[in-house]
């Protein structure tokens, strides 16, 4: 990491290792991530979230009813409760928010260097792109002439017309 980068900044660059299954909220571990973070801020007083959506964050959603609603899989469809999607959709909002300042704080600190980088990306991805077009169209045309000769296959092999006897 450069001496200027800041701390937060390169947290975001380290790997961490190790992955769990959680539900997630747009894209973030639910119980491992999400709860955790809004119980500090609820404690700090950041944020007043209910008790009970951080007790419960997951709900059965209902028909109009009252009943119980099921996905297409048969299972019973949940959701995340709206005090946490929305503090969540903000927590988004401002950490993008932040990744563009800082991607702008470098292109106007150090635009050539910026400038250098963008066309190196971009010069080093061309021949991977052709090769992934080419490898698609000729798996296209070998479907292709495949579907043609199952196609023939399928022909009569006398078209010559047939006159019935008698």
């Amino acid at each position: 990491m450069g001496k200027n980068t800041p701390h937060h900044i390169a947290q975001l660059l380290r790997p961490l290792g190790g992955g769990t299954t959680d539900r997630r909220v747009w894209g973030l571990p639910l119980m491992g991530v999400v709860i955790p973070f809004f119980t500090a801020t609820n404690v700090a007083r950041e944020t007043a979230i209910p008790v009970e959506a951080l007790g419960c964050p997951l709900r059965l959603q209902r028909e109009k009813d009252g009943t119980p609603r099921f996905g297409k899989t048969g299972r019973p469809a949940v959701r995340v409760i709206k005090d946490i999607a929305d503090q969540v959709r903000i927590m988004r909002e401002n950490f993008v928010s932040g990744l563009l300042n800082y991607a702008d704080s470098v292109k106007k600190g150090m635009p050539e260097d910026y400038k250098l980088q963008v066309e190196a990306c971009i010069a080093a991805g061309i021949p991977i792109a052709e090769s992934d077009a080419t490898c698609l169209s000729d798996y296209l045309a070998k479907k292709a002439e495949e579907a043609a000769a199952s196609v023939a296959q399928l022909q009569p092999m006398d078209t010559r017309e047939r006159v019935p006897v008698g």
